[in-house]
């Protein structure tokens, strides 16, 4: 049976939202708690954002989920790569790409270094540094030396780029296209890769620049802008109810499920972040790997707890006033502590 959120737990969490959206720290947002039985609770907070109007935020307005990309899209497409005998996660991504003449360091990375930001690529990705090349973009990374020995836990976009890439290259098929398949299989019928159509449903994100376009609708990430917002580490959005069935899906599987033995393998360490948190196949592991979270920069989260049925949600557009990082903190840090009791 699974453990099912307590009223304390959901008055807590809806209170805490309330109180990290009077600080400034996101215009509004939503918190969803739920179960494998179905059971499920969702919060709301402010507005979506000014310019929106005044209704709140629901369970079906549309979020930039940055790097949740990487759990919602990338994690679960290797995954069926892998099931598929597409992939093997302990070879060379240069083998899941088409073919490059030369020496390519950093495509010597194999699918697991990438996939558990173990692979010593370089941290920093600027891809406008890349403009007016000939080659194609998954060349150019390949060929970048290594920042670092591969071994150590370093979080990098870049492997999650080329993941993507490879992703596409496998299935001979546009990345979107293959992740909206996915989706609707597992009744995702809201999550897409944008841009999107401006809208009182869409949360807008950050202005950069004074006087400039806020942007709404389109990639906050600068280099899944670049890519079209299209990439394998950021570019999707998605509503909260969204995000739950996909929880609900993931707390749900067993061994006959094509998801069941995928996350088995994922919620194993594979490397240490800091004391009390490992990495797994892209999620971040707590609780002695019985919890499975990733956050997105624009104020997104996701937490698994699949050995007691339960998940719990996060959207916000918390990067409309900046970075989000250190005001969303109370609300992450409660969030991870509710899911984690046993």
């Amino acid at each position: 049976m699974p453990k099912p959120f307590s009223a304390d737990d959901t008055a807590r969490l809806g209170e805490t939202l309330r109180e990290v959206v009077a600080d400034g720290a996101s215009p509004g947002g939503v918190v969803v708690t739920g179960t494998v039985d179905g059971h499920q609770n969702v919060m709301v907070a402010g507005v979506v954002a000014p310019e929106c109007g005044p209704q709140p935020p629901t369970a079906h307005t549309l979020y930039d989920i940055a790097s949740l990309t990487k759990v919602v899209a990338t994690w679960p497409l290797v995954g069926q790569a892998v099931r598929d005998g597409l992939i093997d996660l302990d070879a060379p991504i240069r083998d899941s790409l088409p073919v490059m003449n030369g020496e390519a360091p950093s495509g010597e990375a194999t699918v697991r270094q990438l996939i558990t930001h173990t692979s010593g690529l370089r941290a920093s990705t600027r891809l406008d540094h890349y403009r007016g090349s000939d080659l194609p973009l998954h060349e150019l990374l390949c060929r970048e030396a290594l920042e670092d020995d591969p071994g150590a836990h370093r979080y990098i976009n870049r492997g999650y780029i080329l993941l993507g890439l490879a992703l596409a290259h496998l299935r001979q098929r546009p990345l979107d296209q293959v992740a909206t398949a996915m989706w609707g299989e597992l009744g995702m019928r809201s999550t897409v890769y944008g841009p999107v159509t401006r809208a009182p449903g869409v949360a807008p994100t950050e202005q950069r620049l004074p006087g400039a376009p806020r942007t709404w609708g389109t990639a906050h990430d600068d280099n899944a802008a670049l890519m079209g917002g299209v990439a394998g580490h950021a570019g999707v959005f998605s509503t909260p109810a969204d995000l739950a069935t996909y929880a609900q899906t993931l707390v749900s599987v067993d061994e006959t499920h094509p998801l069941g033995d995928w996350l088995d393998s994922s919620v194993v360490p594979q490397a240490a972040i800091e004391p009390g948190l490992d990495r797994g196949l892209s999620w971040i592991l707590a609780d002695g790997g019985s919890v499975a979270y990733h956050h997105g920069f624009t104020g997104t989260s996701l937490y698994l707890a699949p050995s007691t049925g339960r998940y719990l949600v996060i959207c916000t557009n918390a990067v409309y006033h900046g970075p989000a990082r250190v005001r969303l903190a109370p609300l992450r840090a409660l969030a991870l502590k509710t899911i984690s009791a046993s």
